[in-house]
């Protein structure tokens, strides 16, 4: 055997043990397989939806259209304190998809690239809100209360601490002190941290049973955790006896007139949805949720009232302060006096000015080391929604 047919060898060997090596791991911290883990932790947001198991949100036989109305255009807007053009801060911030609603009508419509207006995009934290709307719903019906405990429905997981006093009020507004951080340092290095893990992960059970470590008695602080809605989307699961991605297209999608099919990802097929993000949709259909908080819960077509009015006050209620001083609450942001926000990483944005009558839809893809750039992009769409 030649010299170089041995380097081969030897290399395929290494290559061949290191890759065992790494699926081993993988498998035993409940990660997808390596090359999925690497795919998943090296796309840009917009092709992550694929790239994760997912259930379909299956949307109905009636759509409710969209008005068009009388197109408008920016010409400036002040960003990170300079003047600029509207087009260099979307390509500035990322942006795939940005929409402007003004009573009910679509006045500004634009997508990076044509593919954009007819693909699923991630929400990331917007999924959040998805989940209090049906958390909303099963509060009305009187099939969860806010005071009940996360053990109450999950006695499995009690540990005899701090950690079976959860309740589902401290969970929705981010007081539960399990101490599953969400700082994570970009690049390969934080996809070791445990909000990574949960984010990959193939076994969400598995991950919340191993991470029940408190780091503050529940509702004596307010920091943000996405383990907080992971564990309100367990409890979803487990009061309607279905999963989340079919509770919330019979109840809510198809109620709104969505257009087209969304999915959620989740751990595995048939597991639970990561409920903490992950929902991914059309930017118009975005749109209709974000139609349902300018409109008081109500779909303005069929007059149905989807999300009730003691439900609207909750969402649109800051009960606490979180990143950036702003107002908080039941997975809504209120970063303005009157302003309700649907706030994903990498970029997304969904932005109700009721004040003002305007709803905007802005969907990006921008890296994680930008997330910090939250208030300038809400600044700008601010003055975007008061634009006279």
């Amino acid at each position: 055997m030649s010299t170089l047919a041995k380097v081969v060898r030897n290399t395929v060997i290494v290559l061949l043990a290191l890759y065992l090596a790494l699926f081993g791991l993988t498998k035993a911290i409940r990660y997808p397989e390596p090359i999925a883990a690497i795919k998943l932790g090296l796309a840009p947001a917009s092709k992550t939806p694929d790239l994760m198991p997912s259930h379909v949100i299956k949307a109905g036989a009636k759509v409710s259209n969209w008005q068009m109305g009388a197109p408008e255009k920016f010409s400036e807007v002040i960003y990170n304190g300079k003047k600029v053009t509207f087009q260099d801060f979307l390509d500035a911030t990322h942006t795939n998809a940005f929409l402007v609603i003004r009573g009910g009508k679509i006045t500004y419509e634009y997508y990076k690239d044509k593919k954009f207006a007819s693909m699923r995009l991630p929400s990331y934290s917007v999924g959040k809100t998805m989940t209090s709307l049906v958390v909303g719903q099963l509060i009305d019906q009187g099939k969860l209360k806010e005071s009940d405990t996360f053990v109450k429905y999950f006695p499995e997981y009690k540990t005899g601490g701090s950690f079976d006093k959860i309740t589902i009020q401290q969970l929705l507004d981010m007081q539960s002190g399990v101490g599953v951080s969400d700082n994570y340092p970009a690049g390969p290095s934080g996809w070791g941290v445990a909000i990574a893990q949960m984010y990959a992960s193939t076994d969400i059970p598995w991950f919340l049973k191993h991470n029940r470590k408190m780091d503050f008695e529940p509702g004596t602080q307010s920091i943000y955790r996405s383990v907080d809605p992971q564990m309100i989307g367990m409890v979803i699961q487990k009061v309607t006896g279905q999963s989340v991605s079919d509770y919330f297209s019979k109840n809510i999608w198809q109620v709104v007139g969505a257009e087209h099919d969304a999915t959620w990802n989740v751990d595995k097929v048939g597991g639970y949805e990561k409920t903490f993000c992950c929902f991914n949709a059309f930017a118009r259909d975005y749109a209709r949720i974000g139609q349902l908080v300018m409109n008081d819960g109500v779909v303005p077509e069929t007059k149905r009232q989807v999300i009730s009015t003691a439900w609207m006050k909750r969402l649109t209620s800051p009960v606490t302060r979180l990143d950036y001083k702003w107002g908080y609450g039941a997975y809504m942001w209120h970063p303005y006096q009157g302003v309700s926000l649907m706030l994903g990483l990498h970029g997304q944005f969904v932005y109700a000015d009721i004040a003002n009558n305007t709803l905007i839809v802005k969907l990006s893809d921008e890296p994680t080391d930008t997330d910090n750039l939250s208030p300038m992009v809400a600044a700008v769409l601010k003055q975007v929604s008061e634009k006279k």
